[in-house]
């Protein structure tokens, strides 16, 4: 069904469905409606779908206010604008309020490509993640991002959702069953645990097999919700391989690893690396090139997966 489409396509026909037959929602867009898939709505539902111009502020600010009245709101931008730029008003006006508030930052991390290092938000899950009342949410491929929506307009609460928006590789199939505060076992193992969110998952599937010709058994996890984390989910999957490797499209200050080492830490210390940018600005390039110069290609993984487990006591 969503095969070959673009994620930001996904997202535009899921919300409209949704929109049909819920008048609750409502989409707020930052001039950015055609990038992210959400021109359509304006025309079906004039009267629920607006554009505040370039004012990401704002746009927070009104969502919340909408909020208040009982409708459940989607800010719709570029990571960077829906983290960094908000980040004042996300705090006061929508956590701190508890308002029933949905942010969706789309291009995360390196997928900016060409728009360049002031438009890739390596930090954005980091500046999230600390604030209280706050659920962050990664979608995988197509699948997953169908089924997420609605359970996260069920969710009454605050929730960010980091959205790559051209297509992804499909990684979950028509049996798939999602849920929010779950995490998936994509691929069980015994002698590494991969946890992996966003784009990073494909990869760390090519990382897998990769090791499997060398005898070596990695387990994928995807850790879909990284606020709050599945914590058994990691607790099982290290405490049985005793080696872990973070993937994950970020910073590896503030996001997935950080989520992931507080729990080990605390429960279950093992040998431990994380793929994802070494705190690092971006720059203008193409994918495949910026996952070669920050190490997060499935041979970077190999390798650490390789020295994680020669670390096991």
């Amino acid at each position: 069904m969503y095969e070959n489409k673009e994620m930001r396509q996904v997202f535009g026909s899921v919300i409209e469905e949704m929109m049909g037959k819920d008048e609750r929602i409502v989409v707020i867009d930052v001039d950015l409606a055609k990038a992210n898939g959400t021109m359509k709505l304006r025309e079906k539902f004039p009267e629920r779908a607006f554009d505040v111009g370039i004012a990401e502020s704002n746009a927070a600010s009104i969502a919340a206010g909408m909020a208040s009245y009982g409708f459940i709101p989607f800010v719709t931008t570029f990571t960077p604008f829906a983290t960094r730029r908000m980040c004042d008003q996300i705090a006061i006006s929508v956590t701190y309020a508890e308002r029933n508030v949905k942010i969706v930052g789309t291009d995360p991390g390196i997928s900016a490509e060409l728009n360049g290092g002031t438009h890739m938000s390596m930090e954005d899950i980091g500046v999230l993640r600390s604030i209280p009342n706050m659920v962050i949410f990664e979608a995988v491929d197509n699948v997953q991002l169908a089924q997420a929506l609605p359970q996260i307009v069920d969710y009454d609460g605050v929730v960010y959702i980091r959205m790559f928006r051209k297509t992804t590789p499909a990684v979950f199939g028509d049996d798939y069953k999602f849920d929010l505060f779950k995490a998936d076992v994509v691929r069980e193992g015994k002698d590494v645990t991969l946890f992996a969110s966003g784009i990073m998952v494909a990869e760390s599937i090519i990382a897998a097999d990769l090791l499997k010709t060398e005898g070596i058994d990695a387990e994928i996890i995807n850790i879909h919700t990284i606020k709050p984390i599945d914590r058994d989910a990691v607790i099982k999957s290290a405490s049985k391989t005793g080696a872990v490797v973070t993937c994950e499209n970020h910073n590896v200050i503030g996001g997935l690893k950080s989520a992931v080492a507080e729990v080990l830490v605390e429960e279950c210390p093992v040998p431990m690396k994380a793929i994802g940018i070494q705190d690092h600005f971006g720059e203008v390039a193409k994918i495949d090139y910026l996952k070669k110069k920050y190490h997060m290609t499935a041979a970077d993984i190999v390798a650490a997966a390789k020295e994680v487990i020669s670390k096991k006591k």
